[in-house]
């Protein structure tokens, strides 16, 4: 069962070096840049790019058909109905094969580069996960869901990991990682009840002894098209997902310890935002009911 921390039934590798995943939904007029991109990807080994479309209604298959049927290299098109970000990974990961897994979001621009430096990162073995910089491509929106540090940081195993610390639209995995974890928790993810699917997967890994890295010569640009008006739907929906996510660890990941470190740095966020308690609170306690009362097929 996807997020539960047991072995999933993903499909055996067969030689790919890297997947590169990427979700969309009713983007069809947006697609186009985000494909282009991929198109001009520079990569002298073996991957394959996977579309999932969760559910679209416009012409996003058309767009991927066609993008498939000109590109050199192999397209594979999962369909997920199910609305929600982590069933639409999870619906990619079971067609995907690769020994690296690579994220990106429908509405990002790949750097030609990606790839290789995705895979140059992975030769470390103890690496489960890494996450890279994501800039800001449209000077007139909000700089927000950016992560434009140039500074590397090093994850060991076994650790908390704060929300924000990697990002999930430039986003790589080792197959075997997400393996173990039984991949993204349909709680989790845009679409679904809680934000933070990203930080979530990444925690898991570390608390089953993977460690993970930013390296910021990965690169994409975030094409969000949020203004200044537009984001404060976006911070509270991070709060409430933070609640959800330091509530998870809490009660059934085995780190109380972890939690407790995540809600430290309550006070300080709620001098940023004072609306920050109670959306982390308003979360932490919906997580709780859906734990203590799951719905069929939940992740435990």
């Amino acid at each position: 069962m996807p997020g539960d921390d047991r072995q999933a039934a993903f499909p055996a590798e067969d030689g790919l070096d890297i997947s590169l995943i990427i979700c969309t939904r009713n983007r069809a007029a947006q697609l186009g840049g985000c494909l282009e991109a991929v198109a001009g990807l520079r990569f002298s080994g073996s991957w394959e790019l996977v579309m999932v479309d969760n559910g679209s209604t416009d012409a996003t298959q058309a767009t991927i058909e066609a993008f498939a049927a000109r590109v050199p290299f192999p397209v594979r098109i999962a369909h997920q109905p199910v609305p929600g970000l982590s069933n639409a990974r999870n619906a990619g990961l079971a067609v995907a094969a690769g020994r690296l897994i690579a994220f990106t979001d429908d509405d990002c621009y790949a750097d030609p580069a990606l790839l290789t430096r995705t895979v140059a990162a992975f030769a470390r073995p103890e690496l489960g996960y890494v996450s890279g910089r994501i800039l800001l491509h449209d000077p007139a929106d909000f700089p927000a869901t950016v992560n434009e540090s140039t500074e590397p940081r090093s994850f060991p195993p076994g650790r908390y990991l704060p929300p924000g610390a990697i990002r999930g639209a430039n986003l790589g995995f080792r197959r075997a990682a997400l393996d173990a974890i039984g991949g993204f928790d349909p709680l989790f993810g845009s679409g679904a009840r809680f934000p933070a699917e990203d930080i979530d997967a990444a925690c898991r890994c570390s608390l089953r002894g993977w460690a993970g890295a930013y390296d910021p010569s990965i690169v994409v640009s975030h094409h969000h098209g949020r203004k200044a008006g537009d984001v404060r739907g976006l911070f509270q929906a991070y709060d409430y997902g933070r609640g959800a996510y330091h509530a998870k660890l809490l009660l059934h990941d085995r780190a109380p310890r972890a939690a407790l470190r995540g809600w430290a740095g309550l006070p300080r966020r709620m001098r940023a935002r004072p609306s920050t308690l109670w959306w982390e609170l308003a979360g932490a306690a919906r997580y709780a009911r859906s734990y203590f009362a799951p719905s069929a097929g939940q992740a435990q």
